[in-house]
């Protein structure tokens, strides 16, 4: 079905698609408010929620208590950073065969796949060896 067309809508879109840190909705409504001032946190929540539903976006759950989103669809595992928490993209080449394996020894139908990894990035590594 199609989906009306929103310009708020469009506008939290295109912000995640420029975006690799993969905000919250705090951080999407402070940066989309500079443009739609009018619009409202319950308004971006719902868009998130819309376009996270509709498979246009994915929405994270890494363990921080809140929703973060990435505009890319495309299937890739995050690292989590527990020192800092920033949440980057992976790129792995072994996710096709990983994703092809667990359908084939799996009875019922695997849609879609989601793969943290946690542990301390390269910036905040590099401020602890400052540091010591």
């Amino acid at each position: 079905m199609a989906m009306k067309y929103s310009r708020q809508r469009q506008l939290i879109y295109n912000f995640l698609m420029s975006r690799k840190d993969h905000p919250t909705a705090d951080v999407v409504y402070q940066n989309v408010r500079q443009e739609f001032p009018n619009i409202s946190l319950g308004t971006v929540y719902r868009n998130l929620t819309l376009l996270a539903d509709r498979g246009e976006i994915q929405r994270l759950q890494v363990g921080d208590g809140v929703d973060h989103f990435d505009g890319d669809t495309s299937l890739h595992c995050h690292f989590v950073c527990s020192d800092c928490g920033s949440v980057t993209d992976l790129q792995m080449d072994c996710l096709d065969d990983m994703f092809k394996m667990a359908r084939q020894n799996f009875g019922g139908k695997i849609e879609k796949q989601m793969t943290y990894f946690y542990g301390i990035c390269s910036e905040c590594l590099d401020k602890h060896t400052v540091k010591s």
